[in-house]
């Protein structure tokens, strides 16, 4: 079975990992992707965990491992190294039947007007991102985390004419009310569509600020826009500071709970965001399908 026939399958729920940055955080290390090249042996001990927890997917550690967002930060890793040793990772990890995904997200930039970053520029790094993690042997992609809709569908667009590969598309909600909105103020529904449209194989929305109870009416909400499956990675609860650190401290059980109602609402793939844990995915898949767990 491929990555293409477990979407098109009546598989449900098709399980997602968890956090990378809060795992690797709680490990005394700096969160970021450029730990693939720098810490391997961490990152592959968090991949091997949540491998070991049931789930169907695992997600490199190349967030937001793009050209422009790497040359902003000035991190000490290149582009090509550090896409390359994240697909190599997160693919030792990974147990006969799973299935890893290049994971791309935001330059860091607003794209112009809004901001100084030409659409075509972004376009050029999405689609060189794509093609190293295409090459480094990934089954597919998830492009998460982006607030702004017109740069999901640029990362769409890029990833699409670098590989044929299913691609998996999610957005961050603000919030949940009047028909759910990004920090840019689009829709849950008008992302669903857009998205779907531009040749998503699957959507959905991830992290955010919304728990994963509010998560369950934005899935209900795109649900209404499109009949792909949909996909769910809700945070662990909303964060707060505490003595200057954001937390999140939902108990699995309590996440696990809230993955249900996103089931309930029309989610077919379900894993976790900030501050969730292989403890947290394995409640999850116990709760969800025992027979897996």
């Amino acid at each position: 079975m491929t990555l293409r026939d477990l979407l098109h399958s009546n598989k449900t729920p098709v399980f997602l990992d968890g956090a990378m940055g809060t795992q690797l955080g709680e490990a005394g290390l700096e969160m970021g992707g450029q730990n693939c090249v720098t810490n391997p042996g961490a990152v592959a001990e968090v991949h091997k965990a949540y491998a070991a927890s049931g789930i169907d997917l695992l997600i490199t550690n190349t967030l937001t491992m793009n050209r422009i967002n790497l040359d902003a930060h000035n991190v000490g890793v290149g582009v090509q190294e550090v896409n390359a040793a994240g697909a190599k990772l997160a693919r030792s990890a990974a147990e006969p039947g799973q299935y890893v995904l290049g994971d791309i997200s935001s330059t860091g930039k607003l794209l112009q007007p809004y901001g100084p970053l030409p659409e075509e520029e972004a376009f050029v790094a999405f689609k060189e991102q794509a093609a190293i993690l295409a090459e480094a042997g990934v089954d597919g992609f998830i492009i998460e985390t982006m607030v702004d809709l017109r740069e999901s569908l640029c990362a769409v667009r890029a990833a699409r004419e670098a590989s044929k590969l299913p691609l998996l598309a999610t957005i961050a909600f603000n919030t949940a009310a009047n028909g759910a909105r990004t920090v840019m103020g689009n829709t849950a529904q008008d992302c669903a569509k857009a998205l779907d449209e531009a040749g998503a194989s699957a959507v959905g929305t991830n992290c955010g600020g919304v728990d994963p109870a509010e998560m369950a009416q934005v899935i209900a909400l795109m649900r209404e826009a499109t009949s792909l499956p949909l996909i769910a990675q809700p945070n662990a609860g909303k964060g707060r500071m505490v003595e200057g650190s954001l937390v999140f401290d939902m108990s699995p059980e309590d996440f696990a709970d809230g993955l249900q109602a996103c089931v309930q609402a029309g989610a077919r793939l379900v894993g976790g965001c900030c501050g969730t844990s292989p403890r947290h995915i394995k409640a999850a898949v116990d709760l969800l399908a025992p027979a897996r767990g």
